[in-house]
């Protein structure tokens, strides 16, 4: 079993910066990759950014291309999200995941432990 813990949300301003933190523990983690997801009122779940976590390939959904970044501390078992220029429409529940098998990291379905989300909420 891998437990997840989220932190680093809060409110902000349109244009500002926030960093999340997602710190995995139990057993020997050894998933294959780590996203972050967001869910806002109303809408489904939906992917943000993913990291391959042995050799560090990153992805991104569009709309946060070249605002967020997403990053890892292997020997942490920490997955950060770094959130630039932050816009009205960021404002959700960002979780945390880990797929532990091979496969598509923008499929929501594929990951296996979640954790239990921290609130953004950008002010415009």
């Amino acid at each position: 079993q891998v437990q997840l813990v989220e932190s680093g949300g809060g409110l902000v301003q349109a244009g500002d910066s926030l960093r999340l933190s997602c710190a995995a523990s139990g057993r020997t983690f050894s998933g294959y990759a780590m996203g972050w997801f967001r869910q806002a009122p109303g809408k489904e779940r939906e992917f943000v950014a993913a990291i391959k976590w042995s050799i560090g390939t990153t992805y991104y959904t569009d709309s946060v291309k070249g605002r967020f970044i997403i990053s890892r501390d292997n020997a942490k078992n920490t997955v950060y999200l770094q959130m630039n220029s932050l816009k009205p429409e960021d404002t959700a529940v960002y979780y945390c995941a880990v797929r532990v098998n091979i496969g598509n990291v923008y499929n929501l379905a594929g990951y296996n432990y979640w954790g239990q989300g921290t609130q953004v909420t950008v002010s415009s």
